[in-house]
């Protein structure tokens, strides 16, 4: 057998690692005479053999000092036994046991012991991942920070109201086309501003005064310069920003927006968009959002409990006040309703004067024919309207604004842009022009139709082409011979196609559409069917559960085919009316197709000029169509 020597070491005897061996000739190590132990180290998976070395050690505890021979322990033998474990069979520990026992030497086992640095490192990714998820909840926490929150001081919900320094650059005068609101809003300013003159005669500040009308009306507009001319400060929220994924989280922000609003009293509180959380409540598939019920009881416990000294004005904005809890409209709340509606033409002309500051327009623009043109616009509409042109015109490398750019940027904003790159043949453009021209002479024909202003064949947006029809004023008030015109005119294009070309095209799909929805208005909601009477037909869904999926039907199955018999009848009549004038007028439908193929746009004065002869206002309806009154 060959046993590795070890090395001995000159001056503290022990020797140095050996070389590994196999474990097959482990029981011829074992026999080894002057074995004192041998270890096995589990964790590493090492097993040392151990023999006694003999060393001269010098003992200097005695005078003399003599040498004295002493024995100390070497490795003697290393086995990797998960390198070396070829040819050795059996239970390695238990061999070991019985060899000690017969050889009478030391055995040693030195288990797995798990130390701190093991624990760790097998714990290292966990600690990991829970700390970033710690990290980032914290985080997040932060980005909501705020007083008041969920969960206490860990947990706080900032407020988002944004305050408007004094003074606010907006007032009264920037404010046009709505001289009723503004005068309401006057008497609010004067709360605001001179409080001591109401209280002498015991009159309560209103608290609360709720703007209701359609989008770009000019809402926020008003509530700004309410603020500006009362010279307080101004707290603006949107009423989505109250509502939060965590329950509370709005009621805590309510809180804090009007303890910051009271800081600074008097103020104008004003919330935009306030259906977003003052929806009625218990409303809705499944029951309701916890969430958005606590923050709106959290609003109306805060304007209820206003002291009549606090000089808080709270000033809400909605387009749709059908669908606001009564709770939050009672008096006490919201004392005060200011509808503000689309401005009529005065108030056009006056919007269209204060956007038009700052920009240089030519002189032949003129603001009334534009205020006139653009009936049903609100102030965002008009504001847009000159922007449009403004762009139009720096695209175009003019220095000031004419009456083309405003005429194209009308018929953008309502066709949509030029599609100059579609290609359309010369016999699409036929169908399209004896469309249009159809539109147009019917309603150049009949009386209470809306007077045409322009046709083109030019494509917008979606449509080929289209006709212009603007009414001369304002309109409140529809009687049945202008809707029972407007249906006539819509379905003159379809006329044309059929008496020209023999079959209608696909390009009537929408005037069909817009028709018989007046139809059936005029059946079922206005009472101006001589067969189903002055009974209202129509209704109207669940707001919260889907309108289109919860219409009631509140008569029988037979008054709903007359229903539809009626709509069905109105509509042919008119189609058959409008027929009846096509037929009549065709060489004036000739003259103006030929004009749209070669100009593609006919306006003005050259629409009287192409239908002479056509006989205006001059047809009378009976119940076999309409005829002219000279037969």
């Amino acid at each position: 057998m060959v046993i590795n020597t070890p090395n001995k070491s000159s001056d503290s005897g022990l020797s140095e690692m050996p070389e590994p061996v196999s474990l097959a000739n482990l029981d011829e190590f074992l026999a080894e005479e002057n074995i004192d132990k041998v270890a096995i180290d589990q964790r590493n998976n090492v097993l040392f053999i151990y023999i006694l070395y003999e060393s001269i050690q010098i003992d200097e505890t005695e005078e003399t000092k003599e040498p004295v021979e002493s024995a100390q322990p070497v490795i003697l033998v290393r086995i990797e036994k998960l390198a070396y474990t070829e040819g050795y069979e059996g239970d390695l520990t238990k061999n070991l046991i019985i060899s000690s026992r017969e050889n009478d030497f030391q055995l040693e086992i030195r288990s797995v012991e798990t130390g701190i640095l093991d624990v760790l490192m097998a714990f290292l990714p966990l600690i990991i991942i829970f700390g970033f998820l710690f990290w980032w909840i914290r985080r997040s926490q932060k980005d909501a920070a705020g007083a008041g929150g969920v969960g206490g001081a860990a947990f706080k919900i900032p407020t988002r109201a944004k305050r408007v320094m004094l003074p606010p650059s907006v007032k009264f005068a920037d404010v046009a086309g709505m001289d009723e609101a503004v005068e309401d809003m006057q008497e609010i300013k004067d709360f605001l501003k001179f409080p001591e003159k109401f209280k002498m005669l015991g009159a309560r500040t209103p608290r609360g005064v709720l703007l209701t009308g359609p989008p770009g009306t000019g809402k926020t507009l008003l509530a700004r310069a309410t603020a500006g001319e009362a010279e307080v400060p101004f707290f603006t929220i949107s009423g989505s920003e109250f509502v939060e994924l965590y329950v509370g989280v709005g009621a805590s922000r309510v809180r804090d927006f009007f303890a910051e609003a009271k800081k600074n009293s008097p103020s104008v509180v004003f919330i935009d968009e306030i259906d977003a959380v003052g929806r009625q409540r218990g409303s809705g598939v499944g029951g309701s959002n916890d969430e958005r019920e606590q923050t709106l009881n959290q609003i109306l416990t805060e304007m209820d409990g206003f002291d009549t000294n606090t000089g808080i004005l709270v000033i809400a904005a909605t387009n749709r006040p059908d669908i606001l809890d009564p709770a939050l409209l009672r008096p006490g709340r919201f004392d005060r309703k200011i509808v503000i509606d689309r401005p009529d033409v005065l108030g056009r002309e006056k919007i269209l004067a204060v956007h038009a500051k700052g920009k240089p327009f030519e002189y032949d623009v003129d603001f009334s024919l534009v205020a006139r043109q653009t009936a049903g616009f609100t102030g965002a509409d008009l504001e847009n309207l000159l922007n449009e042109a403004a762009l139009l015109a720096v695209h175009r490398d003019k220095k000031q604004i004419g009456r083309k750019e405003v005429e194209d940027s009308f018929d953008k904003l309502i066709a949509g842009s030029e599609r100059k790159t579609r290609v359309m043949t010369e016999a699409t453009k036929r169908v399209i022009a004896y469309h249009e021209t159809g539109h147009a002479l019917v309603g150049y024909a009949l009386k209470h139709a809306n007077p045409v202003q322009k046709i083109t064949i030019i494509s917008r947006g979606m449509s080929l082409g289209h006709t212009q029809s603007l009414p001369a004023e304002d309109q409140f008030l529809h009687t049945r011979n202008q809707l029972l015109d407007h249906i006539a005119m819509s379905l003159g294009g379809n006329a044309a196609e059929e008496l020209v070309f023999g079959e209608p095209t696909t390009g009537a799909s929408n005037d069909i559409q817009k028709a018989t929805e007046i139809a059936r208005s005029m059946v079922e909601n206005y009472g101006m069917s001589a067969k189903l009477g002055r009974v209202g037909y129509g209704s109207q869904g669940q707001m919260f559960l889907g309108r289109d999926f919860t219409q009631s039907k509140k008569y029988s199955e037979a008054v709903a085919a007359l229903i539809d018999e009626e709509v069905r009848l109105i509509s042919e009549r008119a189609y058959q009316e409008a027929r009846q004038i096509i037929e009549a007028n065709r060489p004036a439908m000739d003259r103006m197709a030929e004009a749209l193929l070669e100009r593609e746009t006919v306006s003005g004065q050259d629409i009287d000029e192409m239908f002479e002869g056509v006989l205006k206002d001059g047809w009378i309806r009976t119940e076999e169509g309409v005829r002219p009154k000279t037969d």
